[in-house]
């Protein structure tokens, strides 16, 4: 019977080791949120200045139509020379704050959604699982992201107050609530605020659909390239070994290429977008279908990448630098994790084997 007793203890573990498994694996998911969030809000703070100058340059011809449109150094310099250092770092608090909650959700139901699919739906593919997952991420956060998104490109494009002020006397633009533009935002609770009392949920909510056009498809990009690249490295890695590189390089190097690739694709959407958001003096848009009708008859191609070369700058590092955080995290609380685990299991047989000697001594 004390045989029989000790190989049942054997093979059905004890319910408190069975509750703590299932705790650590609800662990591990609110651990990729907290991870996806920090990366995400990094990765958006170190970058902030070269998404100021992407923002500049795809709505400069809102803000003035007749003036000729200017290049990359040419905008750089208006920024530095209206506004300074601080003008490139304009929305930084509405940028963190979105891009906390899209890493959160993006990372956080990208590995929970990646396995309900391939389990409910065997036959779909890899690479569209990735697309699929990404894409459903993604499209969560935008509900907290759009309005900081909002209010981030008006405070871009406003730079300082002096700036601001000398822009619209020289323009001689009439700044009202439901006039042609909005006035000066001092700061992101100010700009929200102000946004809804004078547009509603509507304004902070503009280029809703347009957002999700355009980060959907990116999203979905973005992993199933990172996905793939890295099935390339694992195939590499296997051919040569002495080429291993640590998860947290792989992820800096995968995650940029992944990033610039996925960025320039949809840098024609993310002009839409900009366009719809920021919109207010001299060129209104009806709607997506017209933003992109007008842009295509006064600009032509050109216009849908406006803004393309920062944009791929912004992602290639904000990207690298996203993977690599997350990789870094991973990599290291998984060590921690095993070591946990391994002593827990330690334990646990310890206990078994007291046991048993107990059970012996006991006959």
């Amino acid at each position: 019977m004390a045989s029989k007793g000790e190989n049942s203890s054997h093979e059905q573990p004890p319910l408190s080791y069975r509750t703590s498994i299932a705790t650590h694996d609800q662990f591990i998911v609110w651990r990729e949120f907290l991870w996806g969030g920090l990366a995400g809000a990094f990765g958006e703070g170190m970058m902030h200045p070269v998404d100021t100058l992407k923002t500049r340059l795809q709505s400069q011809i809102i803000m003035n139509a007749a003036q000729r449109q200017k290049s990359i150094p040419q905008m750089l310099r208006t920024v530095w020379v209206g506004d300074g250092l601080k003008g490139f770092y304009r929305g930084i608090a509405p940028g963190v704050t979105g891009s906390l909650a899209t890493g959160a959700t993006y990372f956080g139901v990208i590995e929970s959604t990646k396995k309900w699919i391939e389990e409910s739906h065997p036959n779909l593919g890899g690479h569209w699982v990735h697309f699929i997952a990404g894409a459903i991420g993604d499209t969560l956060g935008s509900f907290v992201y759009v309005p900081c998104e909002v209010i981030k490109q008006r405070m871009q494009i406003q730079g300082t107050s002096s700036s601001w002020s000398s822009f619209i006397s020289r323009n001689s633009i009439p700044v009202k609530p439901r006039g042609d533009m909005y006035g000066y935002y001092t700061g992101m609770f100010q700009a929200g605020c102000s946004i809804w009392k004078e547009q509603g949920p509507k304004g902070l909510y503009a280029g809703y659909w347009s957002t999700l056009a355009r980060d959907v498809p990116f999203a979905g990009l973005m992993v199933m390239f990172y996905e793939a690249l890295k099935d390339l490295t694992e195939q590499g890695k296997k051919k040569f070994p002495q080429y291993g590189v640590n998860s947290s390089i792989e992820g800096l190097v995968l995650g940029g290429l992944a990033g610039g690739l996925s960025a320039y694709l949809t840098t024609p959407l993310d002009v839409v977008k900009t366009r719809l958001q920021v919109q207010g003096t001299t060129i209104k848009y009806k709607g997506w279908l017209d933003a992109v009708g007008q842009i295509w008859r006064k600009e032509g191609p050109e216009g849908f990448f406006r803004g393309s070369v920062p944009r791929v700058m912004w992602y290639i590092p904000a990207s690298a630098l996203t993977f690599m955080a997350v990789e870094f995290l991973r990599e290291n609380f998984r060590e921690k994790s095993k070591n946990d685990n391994a002593v827990s299991n330690l334990s646990i047989e310890r206990k078994r084997s007291s046991s048993s000697v107990h059970e012996v001594r006991e006959n």
